[in-house]
């Protein structure tokens, strides 16, 4: 693995660890919340109270949280998949014994997936059915990647294919149909959720990255053109290969939840 690969899958298991105190904090709150109400049940009936309203809000909060869990890891794994070189499984299994002895702090996260790998990997890409995500069209062999936002419609256990919906109408030479694929795990990146921007990868000044292009519902690659001042900001990017008469690039305003990290060797 190269130090800019490691680099990446570290900045994305912090924002993993943030996402997990988050969710901590959100069920504290909860639990508070459910003694109250068990110690004081007749609180809800005087006027002005929240408690039930205050409850559902932290529900869905940990709902969204939960489902952002489930897109980092997927996204984590997915990115393992492509970087760990194929080989015998008893020389992979050597690989990470070696890690988890020169890293003994992680060796409790570590023993969790090894438990079921299988069964873990499997819940996270069934629960992005009926997800918006972004998605690679194109074959290993093409000059240039195609990436597209589609939605997930099913995932195969078996084959650990993902069947997914581009819900855009094609040309008319294309049918002019909507279009479904059938994809690989490492041709599917989930996107930040639009209502928990405390979740989603950060890009810094200058960070290539992978975005909808506006107007349209294809993805390109671009640049990260000035700072975010807040997360739920929208990134302003230049988009390669999209010069004005004179040669310059505009400048654009993408929302944060439809930008994610440029995938390693894109090419467009």
């Amino acid at each position: 693995m190269s130090a800019p690969d490691a680099a990446g899958l570290l900045e994305t298991s912090k924002e993993l660890d943030l996402l997990r105190k988050k969710q901590e904090e959100v069920l504290q709150e909860i639990n508070k919340l459910h003694k109250k109400l068990q110690s004081t049940p007749e609180v809800v009936e005087k006027p002005g109270d929240n408690s039930l309203s205050r409850l559902k809000m932290l529900y869905t909060q940990a709902k969204e949280l939960a489902e952002s869990e489930v897109n980092f890891s997927t996204h984590l794994l997915g990115q393992l998949e492509v970087l760990i070189p194929p080989g015998p499984p008893g020389q992979q299994r050597r690989r990470i014994e070696g890690n988890e002895q020169k890293k003994k702090r992680m060796k409790a996260d570590s023993d969790m997936p090894r438990l079921s790998p299988s069964m873990r990997h499997q819940e996270a890409l069934a629960n992005l059915k009926g997800e918006q995500v972004a998605a690679r069209v194109t074959q290993e062999n093409a000059e240039k990647d195609e990436w597209v936002i589609v939605k997930v419609i099913h995932f195969d256990r078996e084959t650990k294919v993902i069947e997914v919906l581009d819900e855009e109408p094609g040309d008319d030479e294309e049918g002019g149909g909507q279009r479904k694929y059938k994809l690989p795990m490492s041709h599917i990146i989930p996107f930040p959720k639009r209502s928990d921007s405390t979740s989603a990868q950060d890009f810094g000044l200058g960070k290539q990255v992978l975005a909808l292009y506006p107007g349209t519902t294809a993805l390109y690659r671009a640049t990260v053109a000035q700072q975010r001042k807040r997360k739920i900001d929208d990134y302003v990017l230049e988009f390669d290969d999209d010069e004005e008469e004179d040669g310059s690039l505009p400048q654009r305003l993408v929302p944060f939840h439809r930008v994610v990290g440029l995938p390693e060797g894109h090419k467009q």
